[in-house]
């Protein structure tokens, strides 16, 4: 309560410059954030459509959910071997209970003795293994690749910014049979302001590189969705658009329409899977490739001279690359490189916070004793060419030396003896 005081005010002082809206998205966090289903240890097949009738409503929503399961694992299996339907082994419904981890309902009618339902089979992945006949039921998969859901509505563009029904498909979209390995963002936390709407146009490089580290990826999918409503609660059509790279590369896309605004769930939920499915084709094409330049750049080369004689303690430059898990490592690295004696200069060239900064050093010596000196100040030390990469094995960087001792204060002056009265 006391931080939506302090909040309120500052938004009505900046509601008239029009910065009310996005400080206020940044700050409030109530509608924001879903958490995408783990489905790493499932193996899962929907839409299965059952129509069957019973002694009463019990029996017959349970004879429904035995077919599901049978036709389930037929489905499963023909989609894992790419092979038809009624090749598919037939398994005892004793078997099919102990492998089917849960029932999922996407839509039923319940009567008095009939049930009529849209039902999806979820698989428990070590158990059908061996009946579905593939090794822990594993498919190959791409490196791992940073999703980012964008939907346009209204002439405005969002990612996790605030929750909507695009990101939700892509939460709650079963990625286990996927060959694509997502990387899907919660909206939680810093989400917002790292992985938004806006970023996915900004073409430099150096925040790329910063935010695929950060998430643990080496890609970039965006999945667009361009939503239109012909007015409130009516028709809907949107235009789905698979992107891929910093560029925005289009991969492909696809209409799709929904009746009213309850069926726009289903539809999101459609688009999610079928731009899964242009993904993937695109990855069995080869054209997911990662843009080079996304990748750091070499280190600058360095001109040797190889004519003039070798001189003792000759001034030369050096790359240092320091990694660490955090700025620390490169404060701590620049102070001790600016302390060692030898270093004319330190400039940064690079610096990755959390990753690998690079920095031109001048030393009065050869590359074997500026790593000896760096050695003997903690640092785990690799030398090759003009290069020197620096690590630590500690969680913190080496400490600094203590300064030199300071030469003790000379005694103060006792005053002389023949001074007059009046001048003391």
């Amino acid at each position: 309560m006391l931080r939506r005081r302090i909040v309120i005010p500052i938004l009505l002082l900046l509601a008239a410059a029009g910065l009310a809206g996005g400080l206020y998205a940044q700050l409030e966090s109530g509608e924001r954030g879903i958490l995408p289903l783990d489905s790493s240890n499932t193996l899962d097949i929907g839409g299965i459509h059952v129509d069957v009738t019973g002694s009463d409503a019990q029996s017959a929503r349970y004879a429904g959910w035995r077919i599901a399961q049978r036709q389930g694992f037929k489905l499963l299996w023909a989609k894992m071997h790419n092979a038809p339907v009624g090749q598919a082994p037939n398994l005892p419904d004793g078997t099919l209970d102990q492998i089917v981890s849960s029932i999922n309902v996407e839509r039923e009618q319940i009567g008095p003795n009939r049930y009529i339902a849209d039902l999806g089979v979820l698989f428990d992945r070590a158990r059908a293994a061996e009946f579905l006949g593939v090794e822990g039921g594993e498919v190959q998969r791409s490196s791992p690749m940073l999703l980012i859901p964008v939907v346009v509505s209204g002439g405005t563009a969002t990612s996790v910014e605030l929750r909507n029904a695009w990101q939700r498909a892509w939460a709650q979209f079963r990625t286990s049979q996927s060959p694509i390995d997502y990387v899907r963002v919660s909206g939680m936390g810093a989400d917002p302001l790292l992985i938004n709407a806006a970023q996915t146009g900004r073409p430099g490089r150096g925040w790329w590189r910063n935010l695929l580290d950060m998430y643990g990826a080496t890609d970039i999918l965006i999945a667009q969705v361009q939503l239109q409503r012909l007015y409130p609660g009516g028709p809907a059509r949107a235009r789905f658009i698979a992107r891929h790279g910093p560029d925005n590369e289009i991969v492909g896309g696809f209409t799709l329409t929904a009746q009213n605004s309850d069926g726009i769930a289903a539809m999101m939920a459609e688009g999610a899977r079928r731009v899964d499915e242009i993904y993937a084709n695109a990855l069995a094409a080869g054209r997911l490739a990662r843009d080079p330049s996304l990748n750091l750049p070499p280190p600058p080369v360095l001109p040797t001279v190889e004519e003039k004689p070798v001189v003792v303690n000759l001034v030369n430059s050096f790359q240092v690359q320091v990694s660490g898990k955090n700025v620390n490592f490169y404060n701590f690295a620049m102070a001790h490189l600016r302390t060692i004696a030898g270093v004319q200069s330190a400039s940064p060239q690079q610096i990755n916070p959390g990753g690998t900064s690079y920095i031109l050093v001048t030393y009065k010596g050869d590359i074997s004793q500026l790593a000896a000196a760096l050695s003997g100040r903690g640092w785990v030390v690799e030398a090759a060419g003009s290069v020197v990469k620096i690590h630590s094995d500690a969680d913190k960087p080496p400490a600094l030396p203590p300064p030199p001792a300071q030469p003790p204060a000379a005694p103060a002056q006792a005053p002389t003896t023949n001074q007059t009265a009046g001048e003391q």
